[in-house]
């Protein structure tokens, strides 16, 4: 074998010897006050090495102490004042990084991050890397102006424009809004400022600045933006009150209404109900555009008054006739006596025992009509029994 045979498997035993993960990272981390900031540490996985524990120490004033701990049991925070502020991503091999946020003044330091794995053959492989981490008091940085939705809007929308800076917090925001005297106007303190409902008259150019402790009393200007306001189309201005189109997609409410429409695909106009409390009831759409108003309760009070008044007419109608006729259907009796002795010795004072007419009726004597007697006794039982027919009412 020649000698670079004898060079390969040289390089060759090296590599195998020394075919263990390795962890990299950085020497130095800067972070920012009541910030957050990420210490690095990752590793490429090797085949054939599992990783065993994972930890990170902190050495501060000539002091060690382990700050984060995982194991098979799971991830441990010790110190208390780190829990809360402490994360190493999981389900993420290669990747032990430490974040830790709300960072404080005393979090500066060396932090080093310890990594052991377990190879095939059962034994241990330990590699640490350390980083310093410094914490800092950042002065606020120039700030931006977000505006949501936009800068050109209609008048009655909303919007709102945001104020952002970096820094070290507490940042605060003021709002100023420009005037062609060249003099700002102080408009609020925060880092929003928002509209309800727009007008032309808030067109105009806006600026915000930003501050915080860090930075010795050094205020951060941002750029000025134009915010434009539209005026209402013509149109809407004079049907704001309650304008709908008759294809059912839109509807334009003034300024301080509410409204609801509805429309279902079947209906040949949209409805829309508007709530007012100076206007009367709106119901759908004409094809000419305006509302037909919903009638009175009056109304049909009116008509069912009337209804009831003609439909006791006719009952009181058809009473009276039904009497009328039960009336004239009733039958017509006629008396007739019996010509025994009994009657001719009758009296002018005298009268005709129940028994004997009894009798007299079942008798088969032939029948002789009152008619037919022309006595005295007669006569006055003829006008006796008229009379009392007569106050029967027959």
């Amino acid at each position: 074998m020649g000698e670079v045979g004898w060079i390969a498997v040289l390089v060759m035993t090296f590599i195998s010897c020394n075919a263990v993960p390795n962890l990299s990272g950085v020497h130095q981390v800067t972070g920012t006050w009541m910030g957050s900031t990420t210490v690095p540490c990752t590793y490429v996985p090797w085949e054939g090495f599992t990783e065993h524990t994972l930890s990170w120490s902190l050495e501060r004033d000539s002091s060690v102490s382990t700050i984060f701990r995982r194991d098979e049991s799971g991830d441990h925070i010790l110190p208390a004042k780190f829990r809360g502020r402490l994360s190493v991503p999981k389900n993420s091999p290669g990747d032990a990084s430490l974040l830790i946020e709300n960072l404080e003044m005393p979090d500066s330091g060396h932090y080093t991050c310890q990594v052991v794995w377990r190879s095939a053959d059962n034994s241990l492989v330990t590699r640490e890397l350390t980083t310093t981490v410094k914490v800092v008091k950042a002065a606020a940085t120039k700030p931006i102006i977000r505006a949501e939705p936009g800068l050109t809007l209609p008048a009655g929308a909303s919007a709102s424009l945001t104020c952002e800076a970096s820094g070290s917090p507490p940042i605060s925001y003021r709002w100023f809004r420009s005037s062609p005297a060249a003099t700002a106007q102080l408009l609020s303190s925060g880092a929003e400022l928002a509209w309800s409902s727009l007008r032309p008259s808030d067109s105009g150019s806006y600026f915000c600045e930003a501050e915080n402790r860090a930075g010795a009393g050094a205020v951060q200007r941002s750029d000025a933006v134009q915010l434009t306001v539209t005026d209402l189309p013509t149109t809407t201005a004079t049907l704001q009150r309650s304008v709908g189109t008759t294809g059912g997609h839109h509807s334009t409410i003034g300024q301080g209404q509410s409204s609801d429409m509805e429309h279902t695909p079947t209906d040949p106009v949209p409805t829309t109900r508007v709530s007012r409390m100076d206007t009367a009831p709106v119901g759908p759409f004409t094809d000419t555009g305006s509302p037909r108003v919903a009638p009175s309760p009056l109304l049909y009070g009116l008509v069912a008054a009337l209804g009831g008044a003609a439909l006791g007419a006719l009952l009181a109608v058809g009473l009276g006739y039904w009497r009328r006729r039960r009336r004239k259907d009733e039958p017509l009796y006629e008396v007739a006596f019996r010509r025994t002795a009994d009657v001719a010795l009758l009296h002018t004072e005298g009268e005709v025992p129940a028994k004997s007419l009894q009798e007299e009726m079942c008798s088969n004597t032939a029948k002789t009509t009152v008619k037919d007697r022309k006595s005295p006794e007669y006569e006055n039982l003829m006008t006796a029994m008229e009379s009392q027919y007569e106050a029967e009412g027959i």
